[in-house]
């Protein structure tokens, strides 16, 4: 292990000042410190995601023998904080390198002032990230340097190596990890971070963040499961003694476990409960006077006769709606049931159709029913949304005036074979597959 890491285990945060104050700089590890800030107050982090804990924005400077490298900056309105931050462990001069893991204006706040100020700096950012680095400097952009980095490419500041791993879609396209390799420090952007705000910054002095790291893998790094996954496959075979992400606490104790606990959080669940060729779909229905509810054992029984197929059906009036985003995530089918009321679907299937924005739902199939008593709009619109949310609609939603006769069950019975047949691969699509477009 690498003397800098066996430091990096000892070492106590020197915390120099009260949280957000100018002179809060804290070495991190031999050479290399937090330069960031924090925003305590803050309690809406993209609109999407509550922050009772407020945030942090970690910025780190790597001080090598032949340069400093500054890795990522700050959210615009801190500005100030992180100049006077850097300022107290580098002269402006001795920056050689900006990397950029993630271009969102919370780590790019400070880049324009910061290369204004230090503009022999070289920037290293990912082949995705370089149209919005373009956007963010505007016609300053052909004044400096940049490399656009991949897996494997190398930065030397003398004693000191930066690699870089290319980790796009976590969460945005652009998105990548620099690894020190000689201290075995991590630095991982959003991965592994959490929105939560303590000025005594490492995981094993901070207060109970799990609720915090949790809530931030679910609203933030869920929709992108499958390329969390490709991203620990690259980290886990690292030699790591810290890993330092731009948001929440640094993780210098233990830090293998959270690796450990994202492979779980990924994990799916039902992976052990059914076999490899079976496939899932799920039935959802709100039902105001039975019909709704009538269609739904019917097309229930008709998507149960296909083999290889387990369906489910669930009253949305039975039940919160949280649990059964858990259940949509590794299902492979979707069927929603709603009767129209004053020319709209009914609230709980849109809430729960909201809902669906924090999980991947691209290449699902989609199906919607329900019953009406004069327009009917409900159902196109709910398949409309599915489209919107990149599944396949491969069949027309049945709509029944009123309560359903004998003949129109055995057409929900059909319509329910059918969907099972599409999800085994036997089904003719009759509309346009959405999610193969763009």
């Amino acid at each position: 292990m690498a003397s800098g890491a066996n430091m990096a285990i000892e070492q106590t945060a020197k915390t120099i000042g009260a949280a957000g104050t100018p002179d809060g700089v804290v070495e991190v590890m031999d050479g290399v410190h937090w330069i960031g800030a924090l925003d305590p107050d803050l309690r809406s982090f993209d609109v999407i995601l509550k922050t009772a804990n407020g945030t942090s924005y970690n910025s780190y400077a790597v001080r090598g023998s032949e340069g400093v490298a500054v890795i990522d900056t700050v959210k615009q309105e801190f500005n100030d904080v992180f100049f006077e931050r850097l300022e107290q462990v580098a002269d402006y001069s001795e920056i050689t390198a900006l990397v950029l893991n993630h271009l969102e204006p919370d780590h790019t706040g400070a880049v324009p002032e910061l290369l204004r100020r230090a503009p022999q700096a070289h920037i290293y950012v990912s082949h995705r990230g370089i149209k919005v680095l373009r956007a963010l400097l505007k016609d300053d952009f052909e004044k400096y340097q940049c490399t656009m980095t991949d897996t494997g490419d190398k930065v030397s500041l003398g004693d000191r190596t930066l690699s870089f791993l290319c980790t796009p879609y976590v969460h945005w396209p652009d998105t990548q990890c620099t690894y020190l390799e000689e201290s075995e420090l991590l630095f991982t952007c959003d991965l592994l971070g959490c929105h939560f705000c303590d000025d005594r910054l490492f995981n094993d002095r901070v207060g109970d963040f799990r609720f915090a790291f949790e809530y931030y893998f679910d609203h933030i790094m869920r929709p992108f499961r499958r390329f969390v996954v490709e991203a620990l496959d690259l980290i886990e075979p690292l030699e790591i003694t810290m890993i330092a992400p731009s948001h929440g606490p640094i993780l210098r104790s233990h830090p293998r476990q959270y690796l450990q606990h994202y492979r779980q959080l990924v994990k799916p669940k039902l992976q052990s409960e059914i076999d490899g060729e079976e496939k899932t779909l799920l039935i959802f229905y709100v039902s105001a006077y039975g019909a709704t509810a009538q269609m739904a054992k019917a097309i229930y029984e008709g998507a149960s006769s296909i083999p290889n197929v387990r369906a489910s059906v669930y009253d949305l009036q039975g039940s919160e709606i949280t649990p059964f985003v858990d259940l949509i995530e590794e299902a492979d089918g979707l069927v929603f049931g709603t009767p129209t009321i004053n020319g709209d679907a009914v609230k709980l299937v849109w809430d729960l159709l909201s809902g669906l924005i924090d999980i991947e739902m691209r290449g699902k199939l989609g199906a919607a029913f329900g019953s009406y008593g004069w327009t009917g709009e409900a159902v196109r619109m709910v398949e409309d949304r599915m489209r919107g949310l990149k599944m396949r609609v491969p069949e027309q939603g049945v709509r029944i005036k009123l309560h359903p006769t004998d003949e129109e069950l055995q057409t929900c019975r059909d319509f329910g074979e059918s969907l099972s047949r599409h999800l085994t691969g036997a089904g003719v699509a009759k509309e346009i597959d959405f999610s193969a477009l763009g």
